[in-house]
């Protein structure tokens, strides 16, 4: 109990002066933290970050349906030459006609084709929108929410009735105090009726996949107003009972789609069964190279920090030579002059990862306006930690050779 008492009172004695000594010398403590600082900062905005888009697009993905098929002439990622898929025939509404009265497993079937026109209400307006062409039978192989009123009926797609959807972020843009339904927009030359306002569902990272970012109107209409029949291959979207079905429902959706096509057994696809792996995995991919990048800037930054800590601590031990001389000779043990100078290179590592880790929250508060951000915990405690563990891998080479000073040498150095 004694001894314990003994390595606090040391601890805490080390510690009162290890922050003396730092503001004696501000400017070059300030200097030294730097490295430190503008590492911890760049973990911990590139973890934010990072987490931030992630959870956007977990939710975004989540929109699109774990457990949906998209059969499209063009594969979203795929080692085939684009050329061939050009060459590709078009998939149809006769095709998509044949695949729904063959198809057993699926819960729901529908076309889509896309087109993209300019999308206006009165003196607001907004370029190159996707334009989401469809059945009523679309809204049951997403996990769409609603911010106001309806997808539109089968009575509306069946007679091509000139409705739409919004997604959240075309409905701000025009209508930016929230008073979309009901109202006459202009797609194109064409009014539609505003019969639906999305909740926000999807994330920027998807790109457009972002469902926010389109108007969703039944598929008859883009025929009519946008794309010739013979010009436009539609994409038809399956969605598996449940995800555990998902594989069984690819292998016939491929069989009748081959059958349809007329494809010998002998003779590959001519058409793509994409599905959301390709997203995550294209995904994933671009996370990792950012987390390389980030990982490598903040052992760059950590590691110039760390040598600079070490070198003014190796300048501080010498400049206190004498000091440690007499603290020695009145009785100071190795363990107290290594624990002092130990505190001062771990409190100045600390002063600058909480200095960098304030940086961070304030930066990614700004990033979050552009690109979402979410602070966790984990990113707080991972900062703190790497900042006590640079200090010690920094402040041990300098407080050993302190530690193992002779007292009469010590007090002989001028």
């Amino acid at each position: 109990m004694i001894h314990l008492q003994n390595i606090l009172f040391e601890f805490k004695e080390g510690l009162i002066i290890a922050l003396k000594a730092i503001r004696a010398n501000k400017i070059r403590a300030g200097l030294t933290m730097l490295g430190i600082f503008i590492g911890i900062a760049v973990v911990v905005l590139m973890s934010t970050a990072i987490k931030g888009i992630d959870n956007s697009f977990q939710k975004g993905i989540s929109s699109l349906g774990s457990d949906v098929l998209y059969i499209d002439k063009w594969a979203w990622f795929s080692n085939v030459e684009w050329w061939k898929m050009r060459n590709r025939k078009n998939i149809t509404m006769e095709d998509y006609k044949k695949f729904k009265e063959m198809a057993k497993l699926p819960l729901a079937v529908a076309p889509t084709l896309s087109a993209r026109q300019t999308v206006k209400y009165l003196d607001r307006r907004v370029d190159n929108v996707f334009l989401n062409g469809s059945t009523a039978d679309y809204v049951a192989t997403t996990n769409f929410t609603f911010d106001q009123g309806r997808f539109y009926s089968e009575v509306e797609s069946n007679s091509s009735r000139q409705v739409a959807v919004l997604g959240s972020e075309i409905a701000k843009e025009l209508f930016p105090r929230g008073d979309a339904l009901d109202k006459t927009i202009k797609i194109g030359n064409a009014n539609f009726k505003v019969v639906g306002v999305l909740a926000e569902q999807g994330s920027f990272i998807l790109g457009p996949f972002n469902p926010d970012n389109r108007v969703y109107v039944p598929i008859g209409t883009i025929f009519k107003n946008f794309i010739t029949r013979h010009r436009g291959t539609v994409t038809i979207t399956v969605k598996a009972r449940n995800p555990s079905l998902l594989e069984e429902t690819k292998i016939e959706a491929e069989g009748i789609m081959r059958k349809i096509r007329g494809l010998k057994y002998d003779e590959p696809n001519d058409f793509s069964i994409n599905q959301q792996e390709g997203l995550m995995e294209n995904y994933n991919s671009v996370v990792g190279v950012i987390k390389v990048a980030g990982l490598f800037i903040t052992g760059l930054s950590l590691f110039v920090g760390a040598i600079g800590i070490m070198n003014i601590m190796f300048v501080s031990v010498r400049e206190r030579t004498r000091e440690i001389g007499i603290r020695k000779a009145i009785g100071a043990t190795r363990r107290t002059i290594l624990i002092q100078f130990l505190l001062e290179a771990v409190s100045i590592c600390l002063v600058g990862g909480l200095a960098g880790l304030i940086a961070a929250i304030i930066g990614s508060k700004i990033v979050d306006q552009f690109v979402p951000t979410s602070v966790q915990v984990d990113a707080v405690i991972i900062a703190i930690v790497v900042s006590l563990i640079t200090g010690i891998l920094a402040g041990i080479a300098p407080a050993y050779t302190a530690a193992k000073m002779d007292p009469v040498d010590a007090l002989r150095y001028e």
